[in-house]
């Protein structure tokens, strides 16, 4: 097991030594600062009036904007008083007298500061519900659910300062992403689950579902021609930096989207391998690969309806405005924008079902080793303790 995964930890190690980023901004990063104007904070503005006013279109279309006053709670211009516009679809949403909101302050403006609406102000709700879903973790998983969340912090720290930064620069998306799945895989799962036999057969699951994610997903992105460029952000991305290889981009997104489920399906793979060898140790090799790929049937029916439902929410806006249109249902299946998502949904699909049985038999091939070692191990130390009453 050591000679197939010693290789792998340092590839690893190596590639993020050599495509961790410089620390230079980017094409993207230089050029999304001459749209912002330069000096922009966002200060924290408590509402003190809300003057309601219509809006309406000539279309006819009912609306109403307004006018507020806010008092500046944080940064340069704290405790000063300002009027800003609130557009309809703020005011549609509510906003009242004293409601916490998020301002944008342009330093830079003639004639002084200018502050205007940037967003609501969420902190509050977010923190409560990261606090109670730590607790949760803690009480239910204990160590291991605190450690869980450690690896978690980790998985954070790789993505923002690695792949995130990795993708914006020239180097490929599909090593950054590989490379950096990698390195939070090592560290998640045994820090999570401890350094065992158990734990290290889910990382070689995991692992040769990565990789099986990035060959599949190459092939399929090239062949389908998914362009990247199919949103929102993609588009703005493409503003800032049309270089950026963007169908990597698509590669990128399904290397990581495939983590968390790889991760679930491998490690209850083997946690299952290991508890039926706990239960009779006598079954052979065959035999615990067969019950373990009964486990994993199951397991498999189940978390392909997870993966179809969660990038189906995740495309939910989409679908509600496709179905507007009056179109087939095959060319609004076969868009870019819907096709990305199918192919990432049956890429990280295969390669999570391919991921189940070569799990269960690393897991059955290491588990009857184990078992054969401490067998030996066990049997030496007999023969020892014979041999010392003999004399």
């Amino acid at each position: 097991m050591l000679l197939l995964l010693v290789p792998v930890g340092l590839a690893t190690v190596i590639g993020l030594f050599v495509l961790w980023p410089d620390g230079e901004p980017t094409r993207a990063e230089q050029a999304a600062a001459i749209y912002l104007p330069p000096g922009t904070t966002y200060p924290d503005g408590r509402v003190v009036s809300v003057e309601q006013y219509d809006c309406s279109l000539d279309s006819g279309q009912p609306a109403t904007c307004a006018t507020a006053v806010v008092e500046v709670l944080t940064g340069e211009g704290a405790g000063d008083f300002q009027q800003i516009d609130l557009a309809a679809d703020v005011v549609a949403n509510g906003v009242e007298k004293g409601d916490t909101i998020v301002l944008t302050r342009d330093a830079g403006a003639e004639g002084g500061a200018t502050y205007g609406f940037f967003d609501y102000e969420r902190t509050t709700p977010i923190v409560v519900l990261a606090i109670v879903f730590a607790v949760v973790v803690g009480l239910v998983a204990r160590l291991r659910g605190l450690a869980s969340l450690v690896g978690l912090a980790f998985a954070f720290f790789v993505l923002l300062r690695f792949v995130l930064p990795g993708l914006l620069a020239d180097e490929s998306p599909t090593l950054v992403s590989l490379v950096g799945s990698a390195a939070i895989m090592f560290v998640v799962l045994y820090l999570a689950h401890g350094f065992s036999a158990r734990t290290t057969t889910a990382l070689v699951g995991t692992l040769f579902g990565l990789s099986l994610v990035a060959v599949l997903g190459a092939v399929a992105v090239s062949a389908a021609r998914l362009t990247g460029v199919t949103n929102d952000e993609t588009m703005q991305l493409n503003i800032y930096d049309p270089t950026l290889n963007f169908s990597g981009l698509v590669l990128a997104g399904i290397v990581v989207a495939g983590l968390g489920v790889l991760n679930d399906v491998t490690i209850t793979q083997a946690s299952a391998i290991w508890q039926l060898q706990e239960v009779d140790p006598t079954m052979t090799g065959r035999e615990l690969y067969r019950r373990g790929m009964a486990v994993g049937r199951d397991h498999i029916a189940s978390t392909v309806y997870t993966i179809v439902f969660a990038y189906a929410g995740a495309a939910l806006p989409a679908l509600l405005v496709f179905s507007l249109y009056e179109r087939s249902a095959w060319t609004t299946v076969t868009s870019s924008t819907l096709a990305e998502e199918i192919i990432r949904t049956m890429v990280g699909a295969i390669a999570l079902v391919l991921a189940v049985p070569v799990t269960t038999a690393a897991g059955a091939f290491f588990a009857k080793a184990a078992d054969t070692q401490a067998g030996q191990v066990t049997e030496r130390r007999m023969s020892a303790l014979r041999a010392r009453f003999a004399r």
